[in-house]
C-alpha cells in the first residue's frame, strides 16, 4: 500500500473552508476549494509515497507494471484504472447536465477527435470515450436536482408563470417541453422568467421560502443576475422540472446515463467512472450544446432512490471487536466502482484483504495501517492498496472513512 496525495480543483463555485480543514491546509488568499481528486484522471492525477521518502505520479506508477498494481480483473475488464473518487464543496450551483452511454461516449470522442477538435477545446463535448455515471455520500445535508419530477404537470399549474407552457406539455409531451425551453429565444425567457423572479425574489431575500422549494433555488440563481432581471439563465425552468432532493448525512444517490441532474449545495463524496464527459443545459458559463443534451437526455420521470448504505457482514472485511453495522456498502448498478463508508472508535481494529485497486479515505480521526508496510493517515489523508494484499486497520480516536473499489 502507498500513501496517496491528491488534487484541489479551484473552481469558483467551490467553498472555501471546509476541504482546507480537511486536508489541513491554509487557505490564506482565501480561494475556492471546489473538489478534491484521487485517482489518475489527465485533469488531476494523483502522487504516491514510496520508500525513503521518494514520490511518483499514481499513473507512472500503474504503467510501470499494470498487472501487479491493478489486477489481473480489473486489466482484463477495463484495461486501465475505472474510477475517480472526490470530495466536493458545493457553495454555488453546479451546471445542470447530462453524461453520456458508454458506446456514445466513445462515437462521440471519436468523431470530435476526426473533426480536429482540441481536447482542450472550450466548445467540446467529449474529453475521453468513457461513460460517468456516478454515485454520492452526503457528508453534510445536501441538495441537488435529480431527474424529470413525476408532478411536473401539477409544478406547472401552480406556478402562474409557467402555466402558459401547460398547452406545449399536453401536445408534445416531455421531450417537446424541454426542447421548447431550451431552445427559446432569449427574450422570450426573461418575458416568463422575469415575472416570476419579481414575485420571488422579496420572499426569498426575507428568508421566506424554504429549501425545498423550487422557488429558493430560482430566486438564487435570479438574485445573482442584477436587478434588470435579464439575460436569465434558461436552467431555470430545469429547477422547477426536476425533482428536488434532500440528503442528509449518510445518505447517497447513483446518477446513471441521461439522468439531469445538478448539485445545489453542501459537501460529499463523489464516485464516479474515470471520465469528464458533461453535456451542460444550464446555470453555466461553460459550452452548451442543445442538440446534443437532448439527444442524450433520459426523459422519463424518476422517482428519486435515496440510499441508506447496506449493512455488511464479513465479507470481505473482517472484524475484531467491531460492530459491522457500521460497515455500510453504496451497491451501484455498474461494474466500474463501489463506495463503502466505515466507522470504527478508538482501538477498534479491522483486518481485511483488497480486491484491488483500492483507494481508502479517511475523513475523521486517523488510521494506522500494517500490511507490507505500516503507514499512518491522518484526517483528509488516503492510501492506495494493491489487489490481494492483506491489511490491519487500528483507529486512533474517532474514525470514518471511505472505501472505493472495484466491486
Amino acid at each position: 500500500m502507498y500513501s496517496l496525495t491528491g488534487v484541489v480543483q479551484h473552481y469558483a463555485w467551490g467553498g472555501k473552508e471546509f476541504l482546507p480543514d480537511l486536508l489541513e491546509v491554509p487557505n490564506i488568499a482565501g480561494r475556492p476549494y471546489a473538489e478534491y481528486w484521487l485517482g489518475l484522471h489527465p485533469g488531476g492525477p494523483s502522487r504516491v509515497s514510496l520508500d525513503h521518502g521518494a514520490h511518483t505520479g499514481l499513473p507512472d506508477l500503474i504503467r510501470s507494471d499494470a498487472g501487479r498494481y491493478l489486477g489481473e480483473k480489473t486489466c482484463r475488464l477495463f484495461g486501465e484504472w475505472p474510477y475517480l473518487l472526490k470530495i466536493l464543496d458545493v457553495r454555488g450551483m453546479l451546471s445542470i447536465q447530462v453524461h453520456p452511454t458508454l458506446e456514445e461516449a466513445r462515437k462521440g470522442f471519436a468523431a470530435e477527435n476526426a473533426a480536429g477538435i482540441p481536447l482542450d477545446a472550450p466548445h467540446r463535448n467529449y474529453k475521453d470515450p468513457n461513460h460517468k455515471p456516478e454515485v454520492m455520500v452526503a457528508l453534510s445535508e445536501f441538495w441537488l436536482l435529480h431527474g424529470f419530477n413525476p408532478a411536473l404537470r401539477n409544478v406547472l399549474e401552480t406556478v402562474p408563470e409557467l402555466s402558459g407552457l401547460i398547452p406545449v406539455f399536453d401536445l408534445e409531451g416531455l421531450e417537446g417541453l424541454y426542447r421548447h425551453v431550451m431552445e427559446m429565444p432569449q427574450d422570450e425567457v426573461d418575458e416568463m422568467l422575469r415575472p416570476l423572479g419579481e414575485r420571488i425574489l422579496p420572499a426569498y431575500r426575507a428568508g421566506g421560502i424554504d429549501k425545498s422549494a423550487p422557488d429558493f433555488w430560482a430566486a438564487r440563481v435570479m438574485d445573482e443576475a442584477g436587478a434588470d432581471l435579464r439575460g436569465l439563465d434558461r436552467g431555470i425552468f430545469s429547477i422547477y422540472f426536476f425533482n428536488v432532493v434532500h440528503l442528509r448525512p449518510g445518505e447517497a444517490i447513483f446518477q446513471g446515463a441521461g439522468v439531469p441532474h445538478a448539485y445545489l449545495e453542501g459537501q460529499n463524496v463523489e464516485l464516479m467512472s474515470n471520465s469528464d464527459n458533461v453535456l451542460r443545459a444550464g446555470l453555466t458559463p461553460k459550452h452548451i450544446d442543445i442538440p446534443e443534451l437532448m439527444r442524450h437526455t433520459l426523459f422519463e420521470f424518476i422517482e428519486p432512490q435515496v440510499m441508506e448504505g447496506d449493512s455488511v457482514m464479513g465479507d470481505p472485511v473482517s472484524s475484531s471487536g467491531i460492530s459491522m453495522a457500521r460497515l455500510r456498502r453504496y451497491a451501484c448498478p455498474v461494474p466500474d466502482f463501489s463506495i463503502d463508508s466505515l466507522e470504527l472508535v478508538d482501538g477498534e481494529q479491522c483486518r481485511f484483504v483488497s480486491t484491488g485497486p483500492e483507494i481508502w479515505l479517511v475523513i475523521a480521526g486517523s488510521i494506522h495501517w500494517t500490511g507490507l508496510r505500516k503507514v499512518e493517515t491522518g484526517k483528509g489523508q488516503a492510501v492506495f492498496v494493491l489487489p490481494g494484499e492483506e491489511l490491519t486497520m487500528k483507529a486512533r480516536g474517532e474514525v470514518r472513512l471511505f472505501r472505493a473499489y472495484v466491486p
